[in-house]
């Protein structure tokens, strides 16, 4: 018999629209769903909503296959539907040990591999630590695709991987090696310009507008 889905559950309801997740009954019993209604932003938000919405599922898609980020179910232009990875965000979970943040990081360099920059990863909600112990990564909403030999790719690549060392510095920082206290040293110039202009902004609107804050944000940013 086909698959049942049970009702869908809201999870979080912001000016960029509705994030519910589904229970299936049936074969897909243990292969819950999270969409993403942009439909139900307000109609000056909507345009933002379907462009973050097409730049995930765009990521998701290059990402098929690659355990630790949620698989991608369907994207109409409106609603996207991905997988559901059970565990907990960074700051809700049990102190890492340094471990997790070695495969964060392998999972990291696969990711980037594929073409895809995650460039949201200073929210710790961002990072889960799975049931099983393991890392995975969430919230493609500003990922990029470009290629290995492209520097402005390169760079993104580099904040990337400082934005986890700055996390892997919270919990293990006994653990960091030179290199990585080297890396965590010198921010790119765009960091930089960044952090003294555009965050400014970015803040405003994320905490200011939406109410998210970096341990904040997304009912389904511990889950996905």
């Amino acid at each position: 018999m086909p698959e049942i889905p049970r009702k869908w559950r809201l999870l979080k309801e912001d000016l960029l629209g509705r994030v519910e997740r589904c229970d299936f009954t049936g074969p897909e019993a243990n292969a819950p769903r999270v969409r993403r209604v942009t439909a139900s932003a307000p109609f000056w938000m909507r345009p933002l909503a379907r462009r973050l919405a097409a730049r995930e599922a765009r990521a998701l898609d290059c990402l098929n296959g690659v355990s630790g980020v949620p698989n991608l179910v369907s994207f109409d232009g409106r609603t996207l539907v991905r997988g559901w990875i059970p565990g907990l965000p960074l700051q809700d979970a049990e102190a890492p040990e340094p471990e997790f943040f070695e495969k964060a990081g392998r999972l990291l360099d696969l990711i980037h591999g594929r073409g895809v920059a995650h460039n949201d990863l200073a929210k710790e909600p961002n990072i889960l630590v799975g049931e099983n112990g393991e890392p995975a990564f969430l919230d493609f909403q500003l990922a990029s695709q470009g290629r290995s030999e492209s520097s402005f790719f390169r760079l993104l690549v580099r904040e990337d991987r400082r934005h986890l060392l700055k996390h892997k510095r919270t919990y293990c920082r006994e653990s960091l090696t030179t290199a990585e206290v080297a890396l965590l040293a010198r921010p790119s110039f765009p960091a930089r310009f960044w952090r003294a202009t555009g965050k400014r902004v970015y803040l405003g609107v994320t905490r200011g507008i939406l109410g998210w804050a970096d341990r904040e944000g997304a009912g389904d940013r511990g889950e996905a």
